[in-house]
This record gives C-alpha cells, sequence and structure tokens, in this order.
C-alpha cells in the first residue's frame, strides 16, 4: 500500500513537470526548438521607390566601351523592381524624371516623399575623376577607361531624417552582395580622389557617407545610393551589362529588403524610434555630382 502510494506521486509528479515545462524534453532537460516566428512584414504595402538615376537626356558617365550610365542604371533598376515585385512586394515604383539636375534632383525627393515610400533606392553606375581617366580605342573611337578600381560602393547620408535606417538598409545590402561573390572598392578612402574622398562608414559591407547627395538628404525614408560597380573599368563593364549580374545585384537588393521589411515591422506602435530616427537637421546646400 506505501509502495502504491509512493508510485502515485511519483507519477503525479512527473505528469506536472511534463505540463508545467511544455517545450522543454522531459528527458534531455533542453529547451526543444521554438516555433517559427511568422514576418509581419507586410509586402504588399511597403513602398520602395527603385530610383533610375541620371536622365536620357543628362545620361551620366561614359563606359569603357562607348556606352553611358543612363542606360546601365535603367535595366538594373528594371530588374531591381521586377524582382521586387515577384518577391511581393508589389507597391514597388520605379522612378524616372526628365527634369535634369538641378532640379530633377530635388524633384526625385519630392515625388518619393509625396508617396510616402518607405524605402528610397537610387541606382547608379561608377566612373572615377577626370585626372584618373586614361583613353583607349575601342570600335574606331577613343574612349574613356580606368582598370585600376572596380566593385560597388553605397552612399547614404547622415543628414537624412532617417539615418539609422538609412544605415541599417545599406549594411543589409553589402552583405548581401558580398554573400553573392561581388566585393566593394575601397578607393574612395584613398588620398588621391581629392573631393571625392569619402568616410568608410562600415568596411564589411562597403558603405560610405556622402552628406551632401540630393536624393539621400532631401528624402523623408531610409535612402540609400548604390554605384553597382565601374563602368570604366573595361572589364567589369561587361560583366555589369549582362542580364547575370543584373540578376545577382537585383537578388541581393531583394534579400535585403526582405530583412529589413521584417525588422521595421517589429517596432510596436507608439515605441519610440531609434536615437536617429527623428531628427531633423539643419540642410547645407548640396554638392550637384557629376555621377
Amino acid at each position: 500500500m506505501r509502495k502504491s502510494r509512493r508510485a502515485g506521486q511519483v507519477l503525479a509528479i512527473l505528469a506536472a513537470v511534463i505540463v508545467v515545462s511544455s517545450g522543454r524534453s522531459a528527458l534531455s532537460g533542453e529547451d526543444a526548438a521554438p516555433a517559427a516566428k511568422a514576418t509581419t512584414c507586410q509586402r504588399s504595402t511597403f513602398r520602395v521607390v527603385v530610383d533610375v538615376g541620371h536622365t536620357a537626356n543628362v545620361p551620366g558617365a561614359e563606359s569603357a566601351h562607348g556606352a553611358f550610365e543612363y542606360s546601365f542604371n535603367l535595366q538594373l533598376a528594371d530588374a531591381v523592381k521586377q524582382a521586387l515585385v515577384a518577391s511581393g512586394f508589389t507597391s514597388t515604383v520605379r522612378l524616372i524624371t526628365a527634369t535634369p539636375p538641378w532640379a530633377g534632383l530635388f524633384e526625385r525627393a519630392a515625388q518619393a516623399n509625396k508617396m510616402h515610400a518607405d524605402l528610397f533606392f537610387s541606382i547608379h553606375h561608377d566612373s572615377v575623376p577626370d585626372n584618373l581617366i586614361e583613353t583607349w580605342e575601342y570600335d574606331g573611337q577613343k574612349h574613356p577607361f580606368s582598370d585600376r578600381f572596380r566593385g560597388y560602393s553605397i552612399f547614404i547620408s547622415e543628414v537624412n531624417v532617417d539615418r539609422t535606417g538609412s544605415l541599417a538598409f545599406a549594411k543589409l545590402l553589402g552583405r548581401e552582395l558580398e554573400a553573392r561573390g561581388m566585393h566593394y572598392t575601397p578607393h574612395y578612402t584613398l588620398p588621391l580622389m581629392g573631393r571625392h574622398r569619402h568616410q568608410l562608414l562600415d568596411a564589411d559591407a562597403g558603405v560610405y557617407r556622402y552628406d551632401q547627395l540630393v536624393v539621400l538628404r532631401n528624402t523623408l525614408m531610409p535612402a540609400v545610393l548604390l554605384e553597382a560597380g565601374s563602368i570604366v573599368n573595361r572589364q567589369e563593364e561587361l560583366e555589369l551589362a549582362t542580364a547575370e549580374r543584373r540578376a545577382r545585384i537585383a537578388a541581393a537588393a531583394v534579400a535585403a529588403v526582405e530583412q529589413f521589411c521584417a525588422a521595421r515591422a517589429e517596432t510596436k506602435p507608439g515605441q519610440k524610434p531609434a536615437p536617429g530616427l527623428a531628427s531633423t537637421p539643419a540642410r547645407a546646400r548640396p554638392v550637384l555630382l557629376a555621377h
């Protein structure tokens, strides 16, 4: 009788332990793997503005093979937009303006602000300062080139109203590009860049600071500018012109947007923004860029 009573007590205790510690292994005591957390990112309403750098009439830098930057920007922006829409970000907008600088730069920012975008993503392709340019002959014509540098670079403005968000997305983008075999160019840190030299904010992701860019400082949402690679580097230009390279960049952009949207969605209503999200800094006159 005493043994039966004790056995009953032991069973009752074991049952209680199993009920209380649901989610833990009764044998090992280890925490069971938690259920996957469903993302709260509302992809269909998260609006990304994909900005096509330059215009058809002011097409930006000339490439080593005689094309112009605008054509590269347009094709890559189309690839990025299509990839985002296919991934559920159906509110994505491709932004093109015909207005040349200066007015066109402010127009881009104003349109993104009017659309209440969640993210501004400007697409460009890189060149180098004039003092680093050489010339070569291709197809019977002389063209500019510089094979000294290759790789992408990412820029943010620390006077953007959401500097923290801009940097967060820039880091995500850079790491996704690196994960797909692309690498950033460090030449913006070199003294030979002169006035085009910039502070490197993240040495893993290739994120630089460029406060004066109009489309980054005047937008009222996180804003990032990507120089996808150098079109004056003769080999890299050929790679940038391929659908395969555009697809890799687009895939990196989608992965970064997915992570950024999910992180933003985790902010609870009424929660104070992280430091830097709500500040409105004084605005100095922006610098007009050749690229």
